[in-house]
């Protein structure tokens, strides 16, 4: 009769214990905020970093408001582990540059893409994981070099998408426009850059900006365009980045 008290005590801090390591903020918050899915924004840089990305996180994350989806930003490369990734429909890599995973995480991620969730690469998300060829197949393409910020013209080949269906043809804007090297072959091109506008292009008549393909059981999307601040408070980039998202995580 002495212990009981004890044992009541212990099989409160168990409790307790069990509680603090199932929690997920994550799915917690999605959960208490009515809203079904979630999707990890991710922004860490090891190489140049874009001032525009305080903006574009918070711009994505109104985005996501919108379409009743919980966004989750972090700088925490810690998030990309099966417990962590298992909350998330898909993963944007925000403006992130250099080698921001290590072995462990990259393994991680690789198995999220195989379980067939998804992927939005936004600009520098090309200028991300040199050293690690399994990310440039997924992205589809490497930055390799850029001019200065300035205006030209993006050519929409494909308007079915739900990224490009409300653009123009041609899409006259301003930005820092990448050229690319290690293109894969198997990106379906939703939008390309007419060299002869602009100062500086490198990639020729073939000049993707904008594509999205089928990734080892994944879905995976990726737009060049996003460097500036004032992009995202631009209602046509916010649409196409509307309609990536939707795709990345598998609407219909």
């Amino acid at each position: 009769m002495v212990l009981q008290p004890f044992f009541r005590f212990v099989l409160s801090v168990s409790l307790l214990i069990c509680l603090f390591i199932s929690y997920s903020p994550t799915a917690s918050s999605a959960q208490e905020s009515g809203q079904n899915e979630s999707v990890l924004i991710f922004s860490k840089t090891e190489g140049f970093r874009h001032s525009s990305i305080p903006t574009g996180v918070e711009a994505v994350m109104q985005l996501a408001d919108k379409e009743n989806i919980y966004a989750y930003h972090t700088e925490d490369a810690s998030y990309f582990h099966p417990d962590s990734l298992e909350s998330f429909s898909a993963v944007i890599f925000l403006n992130t540059t250099g080698d921001v995973l290590n072995d462990p995480q990259q393994e991680a991620f690789e198995r999220y893409i195989q379980d067939g969730n998804g992927f939005l690469g936004i600009h520098a998300a090309a200028d991300t994981e040199y050293e690690w060829p399994w990310y440039g197949q997924m992205v589809g393409a490497y930055f390799t070099s850029h001019p200065e910020v300035q205006e030209a013209t993006i050519h929409v080949l494909d308007s079915s998408h739900a990224a490009t269906s409300f653009l123009p043809e041609e899409w006259i804007r301003t930005d820092e426009w990448y050229n690319y090297k290690d293109i894969s072959d198997e990106i379906e091109v939703l939008m390309e850059l007419d060299e002869s506008t602009y100062e500086g292009g490198e990639n020729g008549d073939f000049h993707p900006i904008a594509w999205h393909h089928s990734f080892e059981g994944g879905r995976v999307f990726y737009t060049g365009l996003g460097h500036t601040e004032e992009a995202y408070s631009e209602p046509l980039f916010m649409k196409h980045l509307r309609g990536a998202l939707l795709y990345a995580m598998g609407a219909k």
